[in-house]
């Protein structure tokens, strides 16, 4: 099948699965087809599909079957939840979204950095074609208070939670560091690349952080934390990338000894916490 097909596919098993019924005119609106490209798309699904979906009459709306097989997505909620975070951030606009009707939805907001869009071109040029380039960076480090131009050899990205940047080869400091898109000042030009982003050792390599619930919680407190974190589905071991092992444990918490906080408010600890300190050494960050 096509790419087209496919997605259209996958939209009537979303209206089905999540809202659970679906006609024409939803498909019709989403993709901009025909009548009749709609009813093919329709009568295809059944093909692949068998008994997902009814016909009812008095809605005129096909609905979902009591038993309903996933055929074409993958079950998990978080393609979903995805969809309503997008929309509640404002990053995509209601219409372009795959829900019919829109729980309300708020999201706990964070200020927007401000990524100049050439910049972020220039920089994705360069990672494209594997070349150095010119960046008028502001440091807040001491020996550099002032912007200066320095040159890099990018090679991916990285987002913290809260804030991307543009991993890459350091040319002034002769090694591969973070270098956070909202301070590039200024793009200037490209040249010979310098070290290439497969001997970045520490975005290549990965270390695994054992995580468990706290141990001052209760019994079931232990246990629905356990689900919450999905440790009780085998997700107790989170395999991070070196390069982004600092970020990953600032943001869940556990960049201290979390056993000692109250378990009111930092549910889940490390387990093996001394690997993890001698791994964020091994990651040139210090406790």
């Amino acid at each position: 099948m096509s790419w087209g097909v496919t997605q259209r596919l996958e939209f009537i098993e979303f209206r089905l699965f999540w809202e659970g019924s679906i006609n024409r005119a939803d498909i019709m609106g989403c993709f901009g087809v025909s009548t009749p490209q709609a009813s093919k798309d329709l009568t295809l699904y059944q093909e692949r599909a068998p008994g997902n979906m009814e016909y009812d009459t008095r809605a005129k709306r096909y609905v979902a079957a009591e038993k309903f097989v996933l055929r074409f997505l993958d079950p998990d909620p978080y393609v979903y939840l995805t969809q309503l975070r997008s929309v509640a951030e404002g990053i995509v606009p209601a219409h372009d979204s795959w829900i019919a009707e829109l729980p309300k939805a708020d999201v706990a907001l964070t200020p927007k950095r401000d990524i100049d869009m050439e910049v972020l071109r220039k920089i994705l040029d360069a990672v494209r074609e594997r070349a150095s380039v010119d960046v008028f960076y502001q440091s807040m480090n001491k020996v550099r208070p002032e912007p200066i131009w320095r040159q890099i050899t990018p090679h991916a990205f990285g987002y913290d939670g809260f804030r991307w940047h543009v991993r890459a080869y350091c040319h002034l400091e002769l090694k591969f560091k973070d270098f956070l898109l909202p301070r590039i000042l200024e793009v200037g030009s490209k040249g010979k690349s310098g070290v290439a982003g497969d001997q970045d050792w520490l975005w290549n390599n990965y270390f695994d952080v054992l995580i468990g619930p706290h141990p001052d919680l209760t019994e079931s407190q232990k246990k629905v934390v356990a689900k919450d974190y999905g440790i009780d589905q085998g997700n107790g071991v989170l395999s991070i990338r070196y390069a982004m092992l600092f970020y990953v444990l600032k943001r869940l918490g556990l960049l201290d000894d979390a056993s000692k906080r109250s378990a009111r408010t930092q549910h889940i600890v490390t387990i093996n916490r001394k690997e993890t300190e001698a791994a964020l050494e091994k990651a040139e960050y210090q406790l």
